[in-house]
């Protein structure tokens, strides 16, 4: 089967950063399911992944995660799938990506795929969509009200993969004042069509905007980017007793702003439930079932903005190019071998 991985980690702009490559079809068993690839988007894992990490056994290092296709095979175990089915998934960090024209997945924490939205729509959506899931009503558990403080979640990053999903949960899934950040007129827009009731710029101290807004401080704050820039910031505009979620990786971060708030600080890793086999991992395909649903309401957009085809070495690195330097809206999908 087609594919694309590498040999050795490193800098996009090498020639061996990327390959187009052909190995084994996979064969199905236990709780996975076999689909046939029809659609991937990339996210910042994949370049972190690609810089940093060789491959385990010497050989090839396949990355992706978001994925949307069709069921091939099914493993013995894997109940909730049938050949033929229509998915769509994130995978699991610890097993070949998606960059596949067949992949192995644990049916566990695959959905089934928006009935409304084509391959490339799909695929733009699971990795985002659990993250932000996750972080909202697992981690800072937003339906839960902070005493005193505004029922509101600060979203910074609003215009990215993730911020683009969550300022949709927000307004569709709760009654919090949303409130994004952008800094570009184009992001602006983007987030505001999204449902943002607010836009603020992250490129500017965020706790004076927030206050000029007049809604008091806002009881969560949820970070995608940025966040060792913003820290102070975050510290002064949360209310007491806030809940602050991040999932970047932020160098010399200072919890110890944060102590005298007693501020609950909450780490997101959509990865975790897969890593770890956890006994609630099936919430990831309960999550993304209860997304396709939202979407074929109407009441979610695809956070799709950009499409390449097809799948294979030279677009995707065009595509880690582009998430790797921060300026890109929205999700990027790959479609079609």
């Amino acid at each position: 089967m087609k594919a694309v991985g590498y040999k050795v980690p490193g800098p996009i702009a090498e020639d061996t950063a990327l390959v187009d490559i052909d190995l084994p079809r996979p064969v199905a068993a236990g709780h996975d399911i076999l689909v046939e690839v029809k659609a991937v988007s990339v996210n910042p894992v994949d370049y972190k992944v690609r810089k940093s990490t060789p491959p385990a056994d010497g050989d090839w290092k396949v990355l992706g995660w978001d994925a949307a296709g069709i069921v091939s095979e099914v493993g013995h175990d894997a109940k909730r799938f049938k050949v033929g089915d229509e998915v769509y998934y994130a995978g699991s960090i610890t097993r070949p990506g998606t960059n596949a024209e067949f992949h192995l997945v644990d049916a566990r924490i695959v959905g089934r795929k928006p009935a409304s939205l084509s391959w490339a729509e799909a695929a733009a959506l699971p990795l985002t969509t659990l993250t932000a899931w996750e972080a909202m009503f697992d981690r800072l558990d937003v339906q839960k009200p902070v005493p005193g403080a505004a029922q509101a979640i600060l979203i910074i990053g609003g215009a990215g993969g993730v911020g683009s999903i969550a300022v949709q949960i927000a307004r569709q899934r709760t009654d919090l004042t949303v409130i994004a950040t952008a800094s570009r007129p184009e992001t602006n827009e983007w987030v505001k069509g999204l449902g943002a009731h607010h836009v603020v710029d992250h490129s500017r101290p965020l706790a004076a905007q927030i206050a000029e807004l007049g809604i008091g401080a806002p009881a969560f704050v949820f970070s995608t980017t940025h966040t060792e820039q913003h820290g102070a910031d975050i510290a002064e505009l949360i209310a007491p007793q806030g809940r602050f979620a991040l999932i970047d990786d932020p160098k010399g971060f200072d919890m110890m702003v944060f102590k005298r708030k007693a501020v609950s600080i909450h780490h997101e890793l959509m990865f975790t439930r897969s890593i770890y086999g956890t006994p609630d991992m099936d919430e990831q395909g309960k999550i993304l079932d209860a997304m396709a649903v939202l979407v074929d309401a109407g009441k979610i957009r695809t956070t799709l903005t950009q499409r390449l085809s097809p799948i294979n070495a030279a677009n995707l690195k065009t595509v880690h190019a582009l998430i790797e330097s921060g300026a890109a809206k929205g999700k990027i999908v790959l479609e079609g071998f």
